[in-house]
Order: C-alpha cells, then structure tokens, then sequence
C-alpha cells in the first residue's frame, strides 16, 4: 500500500513539472508573437554618384588689393573719399600742399625759356661766325688776307658751334630740371592705383605725410571681386590634387549657402613643420557676397565614382569606421533583417556602402535602434 502511495506522488510531480514546462514554453511564444511592430523610416536603397574629395579649411583674402602711401613728404591740404565707398583707377583720394613746388615749377619753366633763347642767340654767333669764315676763304684765295686772318676767323667759327652745343645742353638740363618738379608736383594728388572700395582711410587734413620709405598707409583699396582661397592640405593627399580641380566651401557668416571656386595654384614645396602643401584657389565673387578675412570649410574635388551605394549614417548601427564595418536593417515581407555591412567612403552624412546592400532593397534610416532581427515593423515613411 505505502508502494502505490509512493508511486502515485512520483507521477503526480512529474505531470505537474511536465506542466509548468510547457505552460512557460507556451508563454514565451505567446510574448514573441505578441510582440507589437516597431515604427520606422526606411528609404529605398539607390546607386548615386560619389564625389570624392579632401576636406580642408583656410581663409579668404581679395586677390587684388594696394595700399596707398604718400611719395613726397607734405601737409595733407584736401581728403576726396570716405571709407567704404567705391573708386575707380585714378580717382583722387587726397592732395598734399606743393605750393612751394609749384613755384619751383614755374622758375624751372623759366630757365628753360631763357635756355632756348640763348641757344637762339648762340646760333646767330655761329651763323656770322661761318659767314666770316668764309669770306676770309674768299680774300685769302685773292691774296686779301693773311693765314691768320683765316685761322682766327675758323677759331670764331670753332667757338661759336661749341657755344650753339653749350646752349643745347643748357635747354636740356633746364627741361630735366622742369620735368623732376612736374612729377614732384603731380605726386602732390595721390591717386587710386586700381578699381575697388576704400577699406581703410587713415588720413585727415593737417596731417603730415610722409615719403614712401617711411610712410605709413594712407589708404587701402581691395577688390573683392575675385577672392584668394587659401587652404593647407596634408603632403599624403597633394598627389591628387591638380590645376582646375573644383573647391566647395561654405561659410559661417552665410549658412546655408554654398560657393565654389578653382584650384590655381600649389605650392612646389612643402611646410616642414607640419607636413602639408599650400594651396591657392580663385573665387569668383560678382555679388560681393563674401568677403576677404571670412573663414571657410569645404573639399576639394578629386573625383567621381558612378552606381555607388551610399546611404545616411542614422541609417546603420555600430559604425566603425577604422574596420569598415556596421550593422543595418533590411526591411522583407514587414520583417526586419539585419545586415552586416561594408563601409567605403564617408563624405559628411553620407557613408558608401561596398558590400551588404543591394539597390531596390528597402532600408531602415529610422527606428533601428529599437529592432531586433526578424521584428514586425510599421513602416510610417518612405524615401527615395
């Protein structure tokens, strides 16, 4: 009897484990199919063009640009423009007082006047100076006059021309004279040397100015209408870039903007301190948009690949971007996948992807972090 008892508890306690098994068994698949579907955002995965490129960054300047100084020392007597107004190639900017030049000027006008009438008077000497000399030829052919009387008549003559020669250099160094204070007094108005605005005006009237040795800037005009852009590019890159390639940079005082320019110039050598080459590149600025001073970021094309998948950052998981590799969800039949990927080229929020994803395949870009493999999704937008 105590041997049925015994037998009897055995089996009940293996029914009632052999319940619970299965009773926990059947409340898992319960939980996984009642687990409800994930919101997400997916895009359909496309092939694009990739433009490859080096990020840089540098600093724009106006490609033409002068500053004005004085060239003779003077108290400055007028001042024609303000800052920040416009001026064309030898517009006046200011005026220094040559009063004292200007009567030099006319003194040296003088010499050269008096100069050219004694080289008039000089040619008349010489004139009857020949004229003598020939009639003492005549009177010592007839036996009229003596040698000497010929010889001394030729030594007038000698005389005269040398007195014409004397008089010619005395016109020319009254007009050398003359034209050196003309120029003094023409330094007297200084004048724009180019197209372009007033950015700085250091100058009133009353002030001295000085000579161009030790002058300070007057005046600076720039030209904003073509800019320099200069960049700094690691020395492991400067092979691919060439003359003409296309920059893209953007600004901090325009966001939202883009603006481009062209390779012109790289520096032969490279910066031993760090490693990197110069590069110069021209901005065509009409507009006037930008200015000189403004600092950029922006990438110099080098390239561009065709039928390249790319795809945004949000949209993969675990990027690791040393291995090139991370994680994505595909989305099949309202089920979501999970892919590993291999990643390429990253240029900016766009990641290519080399292998992993093919085009027409449907992309979570949204939501991702909340899927597990083989999750139902709602799929509550869609891009291209």
């Amino acid at each position: 009897m105590n041997k049925n008892i015994l037998l009897f508890f055995i089996l009940l306690s293996i029914l009632w484990t052999s319940g619970c098994s299965s009773k926990s068994a059947d409340g898992k698949n319960e939980d996984k199919a009642g687990r409800p579907a994930v919101a997400v955002e997916t895009i359909t995965v496309a092939a694009s063009e990739l433009i490859e490129g080096i990020d840089v960054v540098g600093s724009l300047t106006p490609k033409y640009e002068a500053e004005v100084k004085s060239q003779i020392l003077g108290l400055i007597s007028d001042v024609y423009v303000t800052e920040w107004v416009r001026v064309k190639k030898n517009d006046p900017l200011a005026r220094i007082n040559v009063s004292e030049t200007g009567a030099l000027v006319n003194k040296a006008g003088a010499a050269v006047e008096s100069s050219k009438a004694g080289y008039l008077q000089a040619q008349v000497v010489a004139q009857r100076a020949e004229r003598e000399k020939a009639r003492m030829q005549k009177l010592r052919e007839f036996g009229l006059a003596t040698q000497q009387n010929y010889d001394d008549a030729e030594s007038e003559t000698a005389a005269a021309n040398a007195g014409v020669e004397a008089a010619r250099a005395q016109i020319s160094a009254a007009e050398g004279e003359l034209r050196s204070l003309q120029a003094r007094l023409s330094k007297g108005l200084i004048l724009s040397p180019m197209d372009g605005v007033v950015s700085l005006r250091d100058v009133n009237v009353g002030d001295l100015a000085s000579d161009t040795g030790a002058a300070k800037a007057l005046f600076k005009i720039v030209d904003n209408r073509i800019l320099k852009l200069t960049v700094t590019v690691p020395s492991v890159d400067m092979a691919s870039i060439k003359i003409g390639d296309p920059l893209t940079f953007t600004v901090d005082a325009l966001p939202g903007r883009k603006f481009s320019g062209k390779v012109m110039h790289i520096n032969p050598s490279v910066d031993e301190a760090d490693r990197s080459v110069k590069v110069i590149a021209e901005v065509i600025n009409s507009s006037g948009e930008l200015k000189g001073g403004l600092f950029v970021k922006g990438m110099i094309q080098t390239g561009i690949r065709r039928s390249v998948i790319q795809v945004p950052r949000s949209a993969l998981t675990g990027l690791n971007v040393a291995g090139k590799k991370a994680g994505a969800y595909v989305i099949e039949n309202d089920l979501a996948h999970y892919r590993e990927v291999v990643t390429g080229v990253i240029a900016g929020d766009q990641v290519e992807i080399v292998s992993g994803l093919n085009p027409g395949e449907l992309l979570v870009v949204r939501g991702g972090f909340n899927l597990k493999d083989d999750d139902k999704v709602i799929i509550t937008g869609q891009g291209g």
